[in-house]
């Protein structure tokens, strides 16, 4: 088997982006590679081919790696559904949804699944690129652990550990990493690196020459800021104001407590003649929005009481007043209709709540989830697009005579009766780019051009490069074993 790992000295230090340009040099370079992470938090989920889930980060570097992505790539995903509660995602299938302080009982059951998902993409490639969660740092989360040093040691994979500068303190992130690891799992580093340094990065040597000191690790470059991160797929709902750089068609996205899958938006965020603004809790609907977005949730009845104690109902009453259009997808395609019903609980406490009423469709929650990847035909234009459907729900009811799309035939979402709202269980729809250009043409866009894949995998190549001009990826990639 042979791998290495990416441990970060905190949470967000670029562990995912360096994976994933780490797996595109790798394959530049003629490897098999594949990527991997034991444990991820994220309602942000990715389809595989098997018909399960994985974290979409995954599925990014599986991207990179010019794979198609399987469960095994994350074979345990974690998915809030509120504050101290979260579905576990086991190689692809729901296992149970537990709070967090009892997850902990749970981790040496997951472990032999994680090592049987390792096991499996390091027998069919050359190189399986590792990232960890969190920090190996967390020592009070070391017992069981399956994420970091956990699964580093039992699957004896070495580990280079990365370090963020642009917070700040990255000289203590990295020698109190050192510090607080019993002395196996310090073993276990073969060295470091420093990620998202803005300048020139000749005045860290001192700092740099610290750090590799006072650890006893080697350094393996100090990564500068890669500005072009942006136009890769967002893991984190968070990143996406900082993508919205458009003007023209105003589009408004709901930011729901317990957003999900709105890999929907990227997209929409690259489109120079749209201007797409997340609209935070706290803040009225603008009324010059052209579209507003209902994204999906991870829990529909509770963010649907989160749009309504936000006044959202209301805004968005008198967006439609005004001839505004309204997209609604996934959970927020069931928040749209008359009535939203979970006898069994599956959501929260068994029960039904009143939609928004602005489609004339009624809900109901099953256990039996809807995972796919599709292929489906846009109803108005007929433009075919590809998707994903991941979630609970059924919808039925008499909009859906005038269906978003058709898949396999069958009619897929609705449209009301004045032809501006619309909802759909499809994800991922806006990739396509006829589809997109033909969609935003409707809603008055001019028409950009834009070939989103495309940009993806050119924005992969420039990641490989630019880690290969500042770091030592040859003597990375000579650690795994």
């Amino acid at each position: 088997m042979t791998a290495v790992m990416i441990q970060g000295a905190g949470s967000n230090v670029g562990k995912s982006l360096l994976v994933a340009g780490l797996c595109r040099a790798a394959r530049r370079r003629g490897l098999r590679v594949a990527p991997f992470k034991p444990q991820n938090m994220s309602n942000n989920a990715a389809v595989t081919v098997e018909g399960g889930e994985i974290g979409r980060a995954q599925a990014l570097q599986a991207l990179a790696c010019g794979l198609d992505p399987t469960c095994h790539m994350n074979p345990v995903l974690l998915k809030p559904e509120s504050d101290q509660g979260a579905q576990v995602i086991v190689q692809g299938r729901r296992l149970t949804t537990t709070r967090a302080g009892d997850y902990a009982a749970l981790k040496p059951r997951l472990l032999g699944a994680v090592l049987d998902s390792f096991r499996s993409l390091s027998a069919a490639h050359d190189l399986v690129i590792v990232e960890g969660a969190g920090s190996p740092a967390e020592v009070n989360l070391r017992a069981h652990d399956i994420a970091n040093m956990g699964f580093a040691r039992a699957a004896e994979v070495p580990v280079i550990l990365a370090g963020d500068i642009d917070r700040g303190g990255v000289i203590a992130q990295m020698v109190g990493t050192r510090t607080v690891l019993d002395p196996g799992d310090a073993a276990q580093i073969r060295g470091f690196v420093i990620n998202k340094f803005r300048g020139d990065p000749r005045l860290f040597d001192d700092g740099y020459d610290l750090i590799a000191h006072s650890t006893g690790w080697p350094g393996f470059g100090v990564l500068p800021w890669f500005a072009e991160a942006y136009r890769l797929p967002a893991e984190d709902a968070l990143d996406l104001p900082a993508r919205s750089g458009g003007s023209g068609l105003k589009v408004v996205c709901l930011a729901l407590s317990r957003i999900a899958n709105f890999d929907d938006l990227d997209p929409l965020a690259q489109e120079p003649g749209v201007a797409l603004q997340m609209l935070a809790p706290g803040h009225a609907l603008p009324g010059d929005a052209d579209l507003v977005i209902l994204p999906g949730s991870k829990s529909t009845r509770g963010d649907l009481d989160f749009l309504r104690a936000q006044g959202w109902d209301i805004d968005l009453a008198a967006h439609v007043r005004r001839g505004g259009h309204v997209l609604g997808l996934c959970g927020g395609f069931q928040m749209l209709g008359q009535q939203i019903h979970d006898p069994e609980g599956l959501e929260g406490p068994p029960g039904s709540v009143a939609g928004l009423g602005l489609l004339q469709v009624e809900t109901v929650m099953r256990p039996d989830k809807r995972l796919a990847r599709v292929n489906a035909l846009h109803a108005a234009t007929g433009l075919p697009l590809s998707g994903y459907e991941i979630h609970l729900g059924r919808s039925t009811g008499p909009d859906c005579a005038r269906p978003f799309a058709h898949v396999a035939g069958t009619p897929e979402g609705a449209i009301s009766a004045c032809g501006r709202i619309t909802g759909s269980y499809l994800h991922g729809l806006f990739a396509d780019n006829a589809f997109r250009a033909a969609y935003l043409h409707g809603l008055g866009a001019s028409a950009s051009g834009l070939s989103y894949g495309a940009g993806v995998e050119q924005v992969l190549d420039d990641l490989a490069a630019h880690l290969e001009a500042h770091l030592d990826v040859a003597g990375i990639l000579a650690l795994a074993r």
